[in-house]
């Protein structure tokens, strides 16, 4: 942090800074720590051979390594791309200077270093390739540079990817997200629907009681429902023939449209509603509390014909549908759930994003195995 060089030099910094240094002189290495991330970048890239030592880059280095992983981690806006480039850069000028100084090597510009360092971490870190060596190309302008920056990218992928994953698919396992690889994992290739399905279902009639209706709005916080022909009397598996499904925002449009859709007894008749009532309401559907106040002890002894509104073609799987079968359609079609039947077409459990998503394949030194996550 003493490392001082006078004003007087043809490359100074245009906000140099004296910190400990004699008048007419600047502090590199203080220059490089207190300036914004873009102007170290600069520096970096575009100072002269010699201009900062050694030892300011390796603490430069090591020092804002930490710090970038450190406040990665913290639940602020805080990105990884710039700092990246920036602790790479000094990684590479470091070994251009090392080269220059110790080894006796031709290094024509420690610059260039810095540039190849900063792609190389770049791609140990966000494990990305083509992309990366794109973005680099066209920031530097220079194709003369594309076949060391593809080279660094991919060995640093591939060395990264030995020992883990990137540093974005590890904070999404943290976090818990419901997020779906390319591919299945190998490892839960034997998994059947009925290992990985939700045995509880929530379903209900073609045409139930409103109370009902209500009681399993109020019990779960579910996207949809299925349908049955009748209700298994102890509502449990088989829940009975799987008819359609309906979702829970058109549960609630219903129930708060109810001077057209309640029914004293079934079958009954019951106005159909056209699709405008259903697109007035989106996206700011019902409020469940204000739908329950709004009807009476009466009201819930009534009930409601579904038929008319449910999804009578959902997408379905047997219960020995393998779990890669239902990765893929998943994956491809971009399910939020699907409701397994067996042989009878009778529902026995449900399967949603979450569920598919707690099955992670990990690669580690070689190593591979499979974990089970707790997403809430």
């Amino acid at each position: 942090m003493t490392e001082c060089a006078p004003l007087s030099d043809a490359n100074v910094p245009e906000k140099p800074i004296q910190l400990f240094c004699a008048d007419d002189h600047y502090n590199t290495g203080a220059t490089l720590y207190l300036s914004t991330p873009e102007d170290s970048i600069k520096r970096l890239y575009h100072d002269p051979t010699l201009s900062i030592g050694k030892l300011n880059l390796l603490q430069f280095a090591i020092l804002y390594y930490i710090l970038t992983f450190w406040t990665y981690g913290l639940s602020v806006p805080s990105g990884l791309f710039v700092p990246c480039i920036l602790v790479g850069a000094a990684w590479g000028r470091l070994l251009g200077h090392t080269l220059r100084t110790e080894a006796n090597w031709i290094v024509s510009d420690p610059g260039k270093y810095a540039l190849i360092g900063s792609a190389a971490m770049l791609g140990g870190v966000v494990r990305m390739t083509i992309s990366l060596t794109v973005i680099i190309i066209e920031a530097t302008g220079n194709l003369y540079y594309a076949l060391p920056i593809m080279l660094v990218v991919m060995i640093a992928k591939w060395v990264g990817d030995y020992f883990n994953e990137g540093l974005y698919d590890i904070h999404i396992h943290l976090n818990s997200i419901p997020l779906l690889g390319w591919e299945p994992p190998d490892s839960a290739a034997g998994l059947q629907a009925r290992h990985i399905m939700n045995e509880t279902v929530f379903a209900v009639n073609e045409v139930e009681k409103v109370g009902r209706v209500v009681q399993v709005l109020t019990d779960t916080i579910h996207n949809a429902f299925p349908v049955v022909e009748k209700l298994n009397e102890e509502r449990s598996k088989p829940y009975g023939k799987f008819r359609g499904l309906i979702l829970r925002s058109q549960l609630l449009v219903l129930l708060k449209l109810k001077e057209q859709t309640l029914i004293s007894e079934p079958p009954g008749e019951v106005t159909t509603l056209t699709m405008d009532h259903f697109r007035d309401a989106y996206p700011r559907f019902p409020d469940l509390e204000s739908v329950k106040s709004a009807l009476s002890v009466e009201e819930k002894e009534l009930y409601i014909d579904l038929r008319p509104f449910i999804n009578n073609t959902p997408y379905t799987a047997y219960d020995t549908s393998y779990y890669p079968k239902i990765f893929g359609l998943f994956r491809a079609l971009g399910l939020r759930h699907l409701v397994i039947v067996n042989k009878n077409n009778e529902v026995v459990g449900m399967v949603t994003r979450k569920d598919i998503a707690r099955f992670r394949e990990h690669n580690s030194r070689g190593n591979v195995t499979i974990t089970f996550l707790d997403i809430l």
